[in-house]
């Protein structure tokens, strides 16, 4: 099973993760990843104004169904196919999917490659403030 984890943290993690990233890379001590793939969003409008409902409906529908061609992925989901096409466009730049060229009758493909999506939002409510816990905007 290959699952894409999403996760939505701070600025700050985001850059700490890709420092770490970066010098995993050099060392060359990069674990193998066990079938997962990290996608991370710095903001939870970031990540809401990506992954909208109907975008995740029809990543469902093509895991679901495996259509043939952008047409059969907007009739799956029951959704006028410039507008699919334009959402699976959005949804390759994030890699949730991959759009294959050279699928039956020549049509290009869209691709799920993951089985399952498992998000982890990190919404804090109040500031952590400082360590003696006073909130950092007193």
């Amino acid at each position: 099973m290959t699952t894409l984890h999403i996760t939505v943290d701070d600025r700050e993690s985001l850059r700490e993760d890709a420092l770490q990233f970066a010098q995993d890379v050099e060392a060359d001590d990069l674990d193998d990843q066990d079938g997962t793939a990290t996608l991370q969003f710095g903001t939870y409008d970031g990540f809401v104004d990506s992954l909208t409902p109907l975008r995740l409906e029809l990543v469902w529908a093509i895991a679901k169904e495996a259509p043939e061609s952008m047409r059969e992925a907007a009739r799956l989901v029951e959704r006028d196919v410039s507008d699919v096409h334009s959402d699976l466009k959005q949804v390759e730049v994030l890699g949730i999917l991959t759009l294959e060229e050279g699928g039956p009758s020549g049509a290009i493909q869209p691709v799920v490659p993951s089985d399952r999506i498992e998000v982890h939002i990190d919404y804090p409510l109040v500031d952590s403030g400082d360590a003696d816990g006073t909130p950092a905007s007193a």
